[in-house]
Formats: C-alpha cells, structure tokens, sequence
C-alpha cells in the first residue's frame, strides 16, 4: 500500500516591522532528513505542520490551493476569539444581577440571547470560572460563584527577621538574594513609556506565528506529555551541541530551563560558598545576583568596551584571590557589546587552566547577531582542548521571554555534577517544550526569523547610535556593537545617575542604571538603552528625545 503523502504549508513568522506588518509566504514539502548545520534537526515520525491535510486524495491538490483554506480558518479563529472576549465582557456585567450561587441562564439561552456558538458561550463560561467569578457544575449549569471573604486581621511575620537573618552569622559570605538589577530589565513599564530598558525582542521581532506552529505540531507528537530524558530530547541535545563546536556530542549536553538556570547551575556546581568567583566588569546583573545567592564573592575583572577582559589582570586577579571560576560573555558582553580580542582568547583559556580554574562562558547572544557583523569567531568550547570552559547557551534571547530552554555543556566529571545539580533542582525541562523547541529551530522560518532579525537589529542600532550622536553628545558611547541589543553609555563625571533614571521615568522613557552591572563601586555613572524592546525607529527617536529633557533637568549647564 501507498504511504499517504502529506502536504504542509510551509511555517512563518510576521518577523520584524514598524507599523506595517511584513509577511514571509511560501511553499515546501518537507520531508525526513538529517540537517547539514545547526539550524536544522531530524523530523520525527507522525509530524504535522498547522493545517496540514493527510489523506489519499491530496496527491494532485498544490500547496498554493491550501493557504486560502489556512487564512479562512485563522479569520475564523480570530473571530472566534473576539466574540469570547466580547461575551465575557457582557457576562461580568450580567452577574451583578445575580446573587451569590444562584444559577445563570442555561447554554442554550446564552446562545439565543448572545447570538454566538455553543463553544463561544463554553469558553467564557470557562474564563469566567478561572477567575473566580463563576461555579459550573456539570449536568446541572453555571452558577454565580460566592464572593471571596475579606482580608483577616494583618498577619505578624516580625519574627522572620530574626529566623533569616541568624543563618547569616555563620556564612563567610552572607546569601543575599537582590533581584533589583534583573527586575529593571522584567517589570514593564507604565503605558506611554518608551522601554529602553527591555532585556527582550519587541513582540514585532518575535516568531509568534512560527512558534504558535511548532507548539502545535509539538503537541500532536506521540508521547510528547510523556517523561522525557533528564538530560534533554537526544535530537534537542544534538542540535545544541552541533551550535557549540564541530567537537561537541549530544551527550556532552544539558537541556535547561533557560540561561539564568543554566549559570546557576554552573556556579553552584563549580564554586562551593563562601569563594570568590571572578567576573567581568561592568558584567550582567543577573549573573551577580545568582553569585550572591550562592554565597559567592564576586571579584571584578576589568573589561575593555570593545577588546573584552584584560588577561593581565585576569591572570592577577586569580593570583590574588584563589578563584577557581572566571566567568565572561566572550561575544557582544552585555552591557558594553564588547566582543573578545582573537590574541586574548587563548590567553584566557592559557591562564584558567594553569590556575587550575573553571571558564563559565555565557554564550547569550549568538543568534542576536547584526547584519553587518561579520563571520562571527568561534565559541571559546570549541577552541578548549582541556576541559576548561563550562558553555552557555539559550534560545530565549532570539525568540520569546517565554521560551525558556536554554543548555550547559561540558566535558570531563564536571559534567556529570552539573547533571545532579541540574536534575536535582529542576528534574526536567518540560517536553512539550523541547519539543516545541525542536520543531521551532527546524522549520523553514527559522533561519529567515534569524536574517530578518540581525537586519532588523542593525538598523534600530543604526538609528538609536545617530538620535544619541546629534542629541546627546555629552553621554559618551565608546563602543557601537555588531551584536546584542543595548548601548551602553558612561555620564559626564559627577552626574547623578539615580537621578538622572528618575528623572527620564518622569519625561516618558525607562533607562536601565549602570550601577547594579558593577560588583563592586564604579568608575563613573552609566546607562544601559535597549533598542529590541521598542515598536521600531521611530519609537527610538521618540525615546532620545525624552532623555534629552531629562538631561536638561539633571545636567543643566553641563548639557550639550
């Protein structure tokens, strides 16, 4: 018997725009092979692209004669999902009519009444019970669903000073867990402000519509809610691996639960408390804040903005403290976008090993690449014949906040202590998720979500560089980066920096503050400005011009 042949759309995703959506079509039949790259992993068994037709007589049908069909049955679901949110919108107010577990008009009146489907009217029923505000009851109905009872008298939680703070006496380093550096970069801000201070893509940069498919096809796979290995999907683990270096195995290779879990980790499984654990300076906050949680003293190791870590003090600083962990982003370091000299790569490897030290190497910002970069230089794994570096890797910062898989990879018996820390903290990553991943990084739209994000990047870096330039002289910018998505801007000597963030908080526009990237004081005040985060060129211009009047205010005579 003759397999049935499948024809699928060919996934894609709305990719970068500004005010006018861009779209990618296309046409492809996909089929079972082993990718020549990273970019593209095997196609297991019984898979199905969104609105894939299966069946004998889809032989002579073209794929072109199937997008109609796909954009019919999205208006329809759009629509479906307006007509939810619109039939909830009318039921919160209905309930007021109601008394507290009285019962509401049956299905098939809301239906008459509201003029929708059966499955809109389920569906808001459905909403309305997950918020609490409704009781369905099967067989007999929905039902208003009793009020929540009132806040009882304040709780006393004095005693947990006492409790948290007398562990601490016997620390050498006292944990101190200060989220305040990464929380700049989470919280959104309030409606009207410009984010310079996103630490993600723009939802107009983010593969929705590719993501949405691989979720979907992701949950149609046999055993998808299964179990999965602890150490990640095999094919997943491959993929990882293949990005890492041509030396690099699946089994060398732990699927995490995004790079922030993947470092913490890594310092927990190489550091014991109370050590020192040598970082770049200025550096990620959120490495910091991980560091401190542990225990662990962070040393700073000076950064030049454009040539990376300075071996000479590297190598003084493991001298001086003892330091069995150096921990550096080699490729656009976040917050300069410095990229690491070719001649101090060895270097760095040369001097870890010869203190008997580990090299965490957050590899962050890979796929974050600009148009005009270049061939990129290899990730220091791949040049680290002993061992030395642990590798960090996500595909969080190039996707969604939300796509949270990310990998450790390491050679040697540290791998196999990264691998019980791992599992002990988190068992698994969820394999809806890898799986999600995995269909995501194989689809057509993968590679062109990639090209249209690097060009996408380089122009709003473009833009943001020349607003700076022509506005804002006095804020020095010793480094434009082919790579990342910040600028990273030091203030004219004596500028009140908290200030100055406040300041541009009140004109309309979130800076990120230089001081939480520091471990220890800083040389001077300085500001991190995200340009991923915004809607596009002209939300950047608009954004320098509210941080010109915050200057104004704060610099007065000195401003430019």
């Amino acid at each position: 018997m003759t397999a049935a042949r499948t024809l699928r759309t060919a996934t894609s995703d709305h990719g970068p725009k500004d005010s006018s959506p861009q779209t990618v079509e296309g046409k492809v039949r996909e089929k079972a092979t082993t990718p020549s790259d990273a970019s593209r992993v095997p196609r297991r068994g019984a898979d199905r692209s969104a609105g894939a037709v299966a069946c004998g007589s889809c032989d002579g049908v073209s794929a072109t004669a199937i997008v109609p069909m796909a954009v019919a049955l999205f208006c329809a679901l759009m629509q479906e999902r307006s007509s939810v949110a619109d039939l909830v919108k009318s039921l919160r107010l209905e309930l007021n009519r109601y008394s507290p577990g009285e019962k509401l008009p049956s299905s098939r009146t809301l239906v008459e009444r509201h003029r929708v489907s059966p499955v809109t009217v389920s569906r808001a029923l459905a909403q309305l019970a997950a918020e609490g505000l409704v009781v369905t009851r099967p067989g007999a109905g929905a039902f208003r669903a009793q009020p929540r009872t009132e806040p009882g008298a304040a709780v006393d939680t004095s005693w947990q000073e006492v409790a948290l703070s007398a562990d601490a006496a016997a620390e050498v380093v006292p944990r101190a867990v200060d989220a305040s550096g990464v929380l700049v970069t989470l919280a959104a801000p309030p409606p009207g402000v410009v984010e310079f201070n996103g630490g993600y893509l723009h939802p107009s940069l983010q593969p929705e519509q590719a993501m949405a498919a691989a979720l979907a096809r992701a949950g149609r796979r046999p055993g998808a809610w299964g179990r999965p290995p602890t150490d990640g999907l095999p094919e997943l683990r491959d993929w990882f691996a293949r990005g890492i270096g041509p030396g690099f195995t699946a089994a060398e290779v732990l699927v995490t639960s995004g790079g922030q879990s993947a470092l913490a980790t890594a310092l927990r499984a190489l550091a014991p408390p109370g050590t020192p654990v040598l970082v770049e300076s200025p550096t990620y906050p959120g490495m910091l804040a991980i560091a401190r949680a542990a225990g662990l003293r962070p040393v700073p190791v000076p950064a030049e903005p454009a040539h990376g870590v300075r071996p000479e003090l590297l190598d003084a600083a493991f001298r001086a403290t003892g330091a069995r962990v150096f921990v550096t982003q080699p490729l656009f370091q976040n917050p300069t976008g410095a990229v690491l000299a070719p001649e101090r790569r060895g270097e760095v490897l040369r001097i870890a090993r010869a203190a008997g030290a580990f090299v965490i190497e957050d590899d962050f910002a890979r796929r974050l690449v600009h148009a005009d970069a270049g061939p990129l230089p290899a990730t220091l794994a791949a040049d680290d014949p002993d061992g030395v570096v642990v590798h960090v890797c996500s595909l969080t910062k190039a996707t969604s906040p939300s796509l949270r898989v990310g990998a450790l990879a390491a050679r040697g018996p540290v791998l196999e202590r990264l691998r019980a820390i791992h599992v002990v903290d988190n068992f698994f990553v969820p394999r809806p998720l890898q799986e999600a991943a995995l269909e995501l990084v194989g689809a057509p739209a993968w590679n062109r979500h990639l090209r249209a994000v690097a060009a996408e990047l380089k122009a709003r870096r473009d833009t943001m560089t020349a607003a700076l330039r022509l506005r804002l002289p006095e804020l020095a910018l010793p480094h434009v980066p082919a790579g990342g998505h910040h600028l990273w801007l030091r203030l004219p000597d004596g500028t009140d920096e908290t200030a100055l963030v406040a300041a541009a908080l009140r004109a309309g526009v979130a800076v990120a503050p230089g001081r939480p990237y520091f471990s220890a004081e800083p040389p001077a005040g300085h500001l991190r400005l995200s340009f991923a985060a915004v809607a596009g060129p002209a939300e950047i211009a608009e954004g320098v011009r509210r941080l010109r009047t915050s200057c104004d205010e704060i610099l007065g005579g000195r401003a430019g």
